[in-house]
């Protein structure tokens, strides 16, 4: 489609608001698009003495769901896989850590929604 953002833009931009977003709440960078063999992680960030894996969702329209709601048990996995590589590459397995979605609506900036502790992992 003729003036039609790539998938690949509207993701960085999404991105970049989430960025805004936390930073503006507190949190600080600490790396960007992680990517290992198991997949690859967004944001990480930290927020006080917790290191936060950040999974940024956006959805250009609502009829698909909300972009939460797009964090499905498989993706959950690959987060949960990236996360464990990082941490024993950066050799913090001791570290209390979360992880967040940052979902992004339609209405962009106006459409955010920050969820802490949007993945639970037990065992």
């Amino acid at each position: 489609m003729p003036g039609s953002e790539s998938t690949k833009v509207r993701g960085q931009h999404a991105e970049e608001q989430a960025l805004r977003y936390l930073t503006a709440r507190g949190l600080r960078l600490l790396e960007r698009n992680y990517r290992c063999r198991c997949g690859e992680i967004d944001l990480i960030m930290h927020d006080s003495n917790t290191l936060v894996f950040v999974e940024v969702r956006f959805r250009s329209h609502r009829s698909y769901g909300g972009a939460a709601a797009s964090v499905d048990a498989r993706k959950q996995r690959r987060l949960i896989n990236t996360a464990q590589h990082y941490l024993q590459r950066h050799r913090k397995t001791e570290s209390p850590c979360r992880f967040d979605v940052v979902a992004i609506g339609p209405a962009g900036d106006n459409d955010i929604e920050w969820l802490r502790n949007a993945i639970i992992v037990t065992g």
